[in-house]
């Protein structure tokens, strides 16, 4: 029997604080793509804010240095009700097992653990979410902190950008994690 192929779902958040429910998310992308870096879909949404959070004022001064970041994540913007439960559906129809990869998980994954849950009363992730970053400090044997995107190979980097637009950085991040992959297998 053939089991399910693990589909890596790279996400990124873009938020107004450092917590979801006292800050909130603004936008988030994912790409889906199998471990050969086959792109098999994507997914962005922009969100109202919620109604008792507070944008947080660090997080606001980054944002003013990103004025067309923060045009791209305002436009078009969607209740989280509908935007997770779309999110939900689509994660649903995959063809394997979604696996939460991010970077840094951490802070990704916990915003979009908490909306799924809250708003769509369920994750397909569990409670679990690969970093890219730890990844990369297995590969290149070294420490957390010197396991950056600057001392990582050129050649993990396909020539995509990084544009603090949710979506984009996703792919970008998502290329990334799969060609690390692909160097761990040789």
């Amino acid at each position: 029997m053939d089991k399910e192929p693990e589909i890596y779902v790279s996400t990124d958040v873009e938020a107004d604080g450092p917590i979801p429910g006292q800050n909130s998310m603004l936008s988030f992308g994912s790409a889906a793509y199998l471990a050969d870096k086959t792109l098999l879909g994507t997914f962005t949404a922009n969100l109202e804010t919620l109604p008792k959070a507070a944008s947080d004022p660090r997080t606001m001064e980054w944002w003013q240095q990103q004025p067309e970041a923060w045009e791209a994540c305002r436009h078009e913007l969607q209740a989280p009700e509908k935007a997770m439960k779309d999110y939900l559906a689509w994660l649903k129809e995959l063809p394997g097992l979604p696996v939460f990869v991010g970077y840094p998980a951490a802070y990704d994954f916990m915003f979009v653990y908490w909306y799924l849950m809250r708003f769509a009363g369920e994750s397909p992730f569990s409670h679990s979410a690969l970093d890219i970053k730890t990844y990369a400090m297995a590969l290149l044997k070294k420490g957390y902190r010197q396991s950056t995107k600057k001392n990582m190979p050129k050649e993990w980097f396909d020539k995509l950008p990084h544009t603090h637009r949710a979506l984009d950085d996703a792919i970008e991040q998502g290329a990334l994690f799969c060609n690390m992959l692909a160097e761990s297998r040789k």
